[in-house]
């Protein structure tokens, strides 16, 4: 039998896993360290005071795995939209050698300052680049060339289609484009809002885009990879 998750139950389990499932998928992935188990925690507690949404934190498992690919295939120059408190961007630049760069575009200040103590915590606040404002017109001003070897897309669901159109000359060909939420859990069959109808509508569209290949995984609340073509 795994022993039990090194870190507290706090983030967002899948809606596809019963409680002991998502335990046993985090007991068998590799431990978050004490820097990365302490933001999770924070940002629990955040949570439970109400002066954060929950759901905006990505899981456990989901951090590992992008830590684990990003280091695996190389990445040297990434980009997020939507930073929230830095965990996924923590895994990002973790994965990222000493001189690759994580460009993060966010719109909370106060949020991103929660990020900030944890990359320096870590030692990886050199890597980082975090700017504030509208994502969209911030990735809008970038050069239209394919420096990004990663993105990952976790913002305004209704964006994503924009977020998506935008990244595409900028990614690498071979590069990947991540979308995280792209289930909604469970929604997308029988869409209740805006932003359910905009994923559902984007995850119909990618499956035949010849731009990308992609597939839909299970893994959270949906995670979609995008292979730039």
């Amino acid at each position: 039998m795994l022993p039990a998750p090194l870190v507290p139950d706090v983030t967002p389990r899948s809606f596809l896993l019963t409680p002991e499932m998502g335990d046993y998928v985090r007991a068998g992935s590799t431990p978050l360290d004490d820097v990365a188990a302490d933001l999770v925690a924070e940002t629990a507690a955040l949570a439970e005071r109400g002066q954060a949404p929950a759901t905006f934190q990505i899981a456990v498992e989901q951090g590992v795995l992008m830590q684990l690919l990003t280091r695996a295939l190389g990445v040297r120059r990434a980009i997020e939209i939507g930073t929230f408190t830095g965990f996924s961007a923590l895994c990002i630049a973790r994965g990222l050698p000493a001189d690759g760069t994580l460009l993060c575009l966010d719109r909370s200040e106060e949020w991103t300052a929660v990020a900030r103590r944890y990359w320096a915590r870590a030692g990886v606040a050199d890597r980082v680049e975090l700017r504030l404002g509208e994502a969209l017109e911030q990735l809008r001003a970038l050069p239209v060339e394919p420096v990004f070897d990663l993105a990952f897309v976790d913002a305004d669901k209704t964006g994503y289609p924009a977020y998506v159109d935008e990244l595409h000359p900028r990614v690498r060909p071979d590069g990947l484009v991540l979308l995280d939420n792209t289930l909604r859990s469970g929604r997308v069959l029988d869409p209740q809002s805006d932003d359910d109808r905009a994923l559902a509508a984007l995850n119909a569209a990618l499956a035949t885009d010849p731009r990308f290949e992609t597939v839909l995984l299970p893994l959270a609340d949906g995670l979609t990879v995008l292979r730039v073509r």
